[in-house]
C-alpha cells in the first residue's frame, strides 16, 4: 500500500500522483505535492468580474445596477467603493456606500479600479 495522503477535500483514499500534484478521482480534485494537509489553511482568492485579484482596501466600481433589498434605492453603475472589505460567503465583499451605507456586494459584480 503507497503512502499517498487521502483527498483535501472529500477524504477518498483513491489519491493517485499527476506529475507534481496528486489528484482525487472521486471529486476531481488537484492539488501541489507541497500544499499545506489542510483545507482550510488556504488562502482564499476572490476574484471581480475580469479575474482581477482583490485585496482588502482596495478600490471597485460597481459593473451594473445593483437594486438594494428592502429599500427603493439603487447602486448605479460606475459607483466608486473604496476601501473594501473581503469576507467569507455569498456576498463576498462588504463595503460602505456613499449615500446607502453598509452593504455586502458579490465580486461578480464589481471591477477592481
Amino acid at each position: 500500500m503507497s503512502a499517498l495522503p487521502n483527498c483535501l477535500l472529500c477524504n477518498s483514499e483513491f489519491t493517485y500522483e499527476d506529475g507534481s500534484n496528486y489528484v482525487c478521482p472521486e471529486c476531481a480534485y488537484e492539488w501541489p505535492k507541497n500544499e499545506p494537509a489542510n483545507v482550510d489553511d488556504q488562502k482564499q482568492v476572490i476574484r471581480d468580474s475580469v479575474g482581477n485579484v482583490l485585496a482588502d482596501g482596495d478600490s471597485i466600481t460597481v459593473i451594473k445596477d445593483l437594486k438594494v433589498k428592502g429599500s427603493s434605492a439603487v447602486v448605479k453603475v460606475g459607483t466608486k467603493v473604496k476601501n473594501i472589505r473581503l469576507v467569507e460567503g455569498d456576498h463576498d465583499i462588504d463595503c460602505k456606500i456613499d449615500g446607502i451605507g453598509a452593504m455586502s456586494l458579490k465580486s461578480e459584480f464589481v471591477r477592481k479600479v
